[in-house]
């Protein structure tokens, strides 16, 4: 037996493969799609990021069954923490749903794929490098794509700012209006404290190539998270000029930040 068989027969269940292998992707020969994506290796990461749901940060998501089932989908979150940890839980509360489970597609921050072994580790998890062609691509092949319009701005964020929803830009909401795409809003509570940062150092990032470096604990504390899945959203795609885009940008944010506004509502404690 070789060891990724060892390593998947002590990890992944008999009823967690058949139910990767029912969320049908349009995968060629080699078990791998055009970006990247890998079955196999999904049923791994699937496993590890379970025992990290339920028991690590013992997430409590709420809506998720408000996904379509099928067709191109938005998921539109805040971004936080510094690692996307909350693009991950997303992830997972759509592919482990009990009716029409999804595995969406992740849009990452371009530094990613640089750091060695990463970028393709996270490509056959599912992840594509977030530029507006590759969520065309995904949007067009009808997959649900979670994107964090904060970017590094959210992620990157400091303590002190937690919950403050950053600028978003507009690209979203235009490719949400050319591929009829349904926009679902995700309000996440509990990643600002998983690795809470109290300063960027700035010429560090910069020698180093990454967006930011921060100055934080060495480890991602058990905050529990909240995730909040909002109703959906759909935008037709009217000839509007820029200044309505943004409105529409708007409309979403503030969705995003009443869901943020009901997750700490409903937190008692931050662990």
């Amino acid at each position: 037996m070789s060891l990724a068989s060892l390593i998947k027969s002590k990890l992944v269940s008999p009823a967690l493969d058949e139910q990767i292998n029912r969320i049908r992707k349009p995968i060629g020969s080699l078990g791998y799609d055009p970006w990247g994506y890998n079955n196999e290796s999904v049923k791994l990461g699937f496993s590890l990021t379970k025992q990290l749901y339920e028991r690590y940060f013992r997430v409590q998501a709420s809506g998720v069954e408000k996904i379509p089932a099928e067709g191109p989908v938005l998921i539109i979150a805040n971004h936080s923490g510094q690692l996307p940890i909350d693009g991950l839980l997303i992830g997972y509360a759509l592919a482990s749903r009990a009716e029409n489970p999804r595995i969406p597609r992740a849009m990452i921050e371009r530094f990613f794929p640089t750091v060695p072994y990463l970028g393709n580790l996270l490509n056959e998890f599912g992840a594509v490098l977030g530029d507006p062609v590759n969520c065309a691509k995904m949007l067009a092949n009808d997959e649900a794509v979670i994107v964090f319009p904060e970017g590094v701005r959210g992620s990157g964020k400091l303590y002190r700012d937690r919950y403050r929803l950053m600028r978003f830009g507009n690209g979203f909401m235009h490719l949400a209006m050319k591929y009829k795409a349904t926009i679902v809003p995700v309000g996440v509570v509990g990643c600002e404290e998983t690795i809470p940062a109290i300063a960027n150092i700035k010429p560090l990032a910069k020698l180093l190539g990454v967006p930011y470096a921060p100055v934080a604990l060495p480890a991602i504390l058990p905050a529990k998270v909240y995730l909040n899945f909002g109703d959906p959203m759909m935008f037709d795609d009217a000839d509007i000029q820029e200044e309505q885009v943004t409105e529409r940008v708007e409309q979403v944010k503030t969705a995003i930040s009443e869901l943020i506004d009901k997750g700490l509502s409903e937190r008692k404690r931050l662990f």
